[in-house]
């Protein structure tokens, strides 16, 4: 397995994202406004406060998503959401589109970006008068390939999820992308799952993506807390999305498996050093390293030797600091004399010894 080192980039406002670049943080907001405005307005605070890069909103109604029936499939069945019709659930989950223009005010005000997941054509169109920067396509829509082509001829850079999509649909969704004319693609692993297990991530998935794809690829991670997030960027990640909420304590639709704010700007932080460590290929010594040199083992005077006297095991050993010669010289030095008198804690140089007899 190899990272991917394609040089695919995406832009959303003035920020490149791709591999080259520091991790994408989204912070997902989802239904945890919990239908109040000053929530979701509070959690667009916290997203920019954590320093994320940009927060997410999901622009659709109850009546766009499905519709008001209990029939079967119509209602969940296990899992967080046991015995909720879709209708209602989203109907909850909703985030008004009357709040949209208050919530991407907010956010170019604290300077964070905003975007947002449209779930039908209509919610684009809408989405276009806010002059959305980005557009995310979720998991289960990414195969409405009307949609995402919608998407896709605003010339706006998409982000898709992919975990409920198979490898033939991969290869449809991408002509789909390429045909309307994105203007970047990113693909995100996903698994679809609410909470997600976390040794169900095979995180190995991302650059088998980056190569199959050739596109900036990340993570839509709904596993709880944040180790597989930032586990993401040592395989390649540039994208890392979350879904966050002020507290789990009060409850929502995907606050189970969403990161309180000091959780977020921890995973935040961590992910951007996670990128950092990646750095390029060095075996050896680095050059932070270098003053640790002197802690090295060299070879040293342990005891005091007369001028003309021998060098044996008894007063020559390899011990750090390593200002002396260097241990591999061991063999050589033994058995020689000295040149002139060595004290104590001398490190050795050859000309302080005198050459081997013949």
């Amino acid at each position: 397995m190899t990272l991917p080192t394609r040089k695919a980039q995406l832009k959303i406002g003035d920020r490149t994202i791709g591999a080259d670049h520091r991790p994408y943080v989204i912070a997902e907001m989802s239904g945890n406004h919990n239908g109040d405005l000053n929530r979701a307005l509070s959690l667009v605070d916290a997203a920019a406060d954590a320093g994320a890069d940009a927060v997410k909103l999901q622009t659709y109604t109850a009546d766009t998503i499905t519709i008001d029936h209990d029939g079967p499939g119509f209602t969940v069945e296990g899992g967080l959401w046991d015995g909720r019709t879709l209708y209602d659930l989203y109907q909850e989950a909703a985030t008004p589109w009357e709040w949209h223009d208050a919530l991407f005010a907010r956010a170019r005000e604290r300077g964070i970006a905003v975007f947002s997941s449209p779930f039908d054509e209509t919610a684009v169109d809408f989405l276009e008068t806010l002059e959305c920067p980005a557009y995310k396509i979720a998991s289960f829509e990414a195969m409405d390939l009307p949609l995402v082509r919608k998407a896709a001829a605003t010339g706006k850079p998409l982000i898709v999820s992919t975990g409920m999509i198979t490898t033939d649909e991969i290869d449809e969704l991408m002509t789909a992308l390429n045909d309307a004319g994105a203007a970047g693609v990113a693909l995100l692993h996903c698994v679809s799952a609410y909470p997600a297990p976390v040794e169900a991530s095979n995180l190995r998935t991302i650059p088998d993506l980056a190569d199959r794809c050739g596109t900036v690829v990340g993570l839509s991670d709904h596993t709880p807390g944040t180790a597989v997030a930032v586990a993401s960027v040592g395989l390649g990640a540039a994208i890392v999305e979350k879904h966050v909420c002020l507290a789990r304590a009060d409850g929502g639709v995907d606050s189970a498996f969403s990161l309180e704010p000091a959780e977020l700007a921890a995973l935040t932080a961590d992910c951007r050093s996670a990128w950092a460590a990646l750095g390029k290929p060095a075996i050896g010594r680095q050059e932070a390293a270098a003053p640790s040199v002197v802690f090295r083992r060299s070879l040293y005077a342990v005891a005091d030797i007369p001028a003309g006297a021998e060098l044996n095991a008894t007063n020559v050993r390899s011990i750090r600091p390593g200002l002396g010669l260097a241990p591999k010289h061991l063999d050589a030095v033994l058995g020689r004399t000295a040149a002139t008198e060595i004290t104590r804690g001398t490190p050795l140089a050859w000309d302080l010894i005198n050459p081997a007899e013949d």
